[in-house]
């Protein structure tokens, strides 16, 4: 029997993690999926992981309130390494597969090159050093994982860049956007459909691993936005804003608590050539997206 504990179901990549997940019934029909869990009482996490038994841990759930962990830290801490770090004991005692998911703010962000998945870690604000700390709790643990790292993570359901974005552009005549901040928009759907994908390969070979997991491509914020405003236009979204009226700005005309990388690249070969996958490009999944959102009333 195959039972996953699902932990942050009501996140991006949890909610979407509910739908793909129960696809592994096709597997074993005795699929089930726990829902819930609270990191802030690590303890309890890892008491339910031993008390459930379950063959897969599924971590959805982080603090990823980047700026707050700033002045958080604690916080951010308890939930994105000490309680990882619990259930990853916890995972080792029963057997359980655990499935993690990292980010690539636990590089410096340096350089225009896609950061392979062993270049040194230097995060540059709270978050990141958290996040890495929860990376570094699971392979020391001794258990079976999975950890991915990924990067501008969006979701159809509930708010993102690209939907303010064309918020924006109907009520504006001119918008500034960041254009030195490189990386590829990673739908929440297409990490959900690689970790089903990925739990049954490695609950079948075994074998534990950090990957990069992002869409194919590469582009700045400034030329997302403007694919998004473009893709809205053509399907008959009233926008006011023209194109040469989006103007990229460099980070510093948007001063934030914590420094966001300029280069959230990354190299995703090793995942592709580890699970036999083909990554679609990053306009695929933002056009769909885009397209499948009702026109404004």
């Amino acid at each position: 029997m195959t039972a996953i504990l699902l932990l942050g179901a009501n996140g991006q990549v949890g909610w979407e993690c509910r739908r793909s997940l129960s696809l592994l019934g096709s597997v074993d029909s005795r699929t089930r999926i726990d829902v819930g869990g609270d990191l802030t009482q690590p303890d309890a996490v890892a008491q339910h992981i031993r008390d459930t038994r379950p063959s897969v841990v599924v971590n959805a759930a982080a603090y990823t309130a980047v700026d707050k962990a700033e002045s958080d830290t604690d916080t951010a801490r308890l939930v994105n390494a000490t309680a990882v770090g619990a259930m990853a004991g916890a995972c080792r005692e029963v057997g359980a597969l655990l499935v993690h998911y990292s980010t690539d703010y636990v590089f410096s962000g340096e350089g225009d090159a896609p950061w392979p998945v062993n270049a040194p870690t230097a995060p540059l604000n709270a978050y990141g050093l958290t996040k890495w700390e929860g990376e570094e709790a699971v392979r020391a643990s001794g258990c079976q994982h999975l950890i991915f790292r990924t990067c501008w993570v969006y979701a159809a359901r509930g708010g993102n860049f690209a939907k303010t974005m064309l918020r924006l552009a109907g009520e504006r005549e001119a918008l500034s956007v960041v254009a030195d901040q490189f990386g590829a928009p990673t739908g929440a759907d297409l990490i959900a459909d690689v970790t089903a994908h990925a739990i049954i390969q490695a609950r079948r070979e075994g074998g534990s691993g950090t990957y990069h997991l992002a869409a194919s491509g590469v582009t700045s914020w400034h030329d997302y936005a403007r694919f998004a405003i473009t893709r809205a236009r053509a399907n008959g979204w009233p926008i006011r804003v023209a194109d040469e009226s989006i103007a990229p700005v460099t980070t510093n005309a948007f001063p934030t608590p914590a420094r966001r990388p300029g280069n959230s690249r990354l190299d995703t070969t090793e995942l592709q050539q580890r699970f036999g996958l083909t990554l679609p490009d990053w306009q695929s999944g933002v056009a769909r997206m885009i397209d499948e959102l009702p026109l404004p009333v």
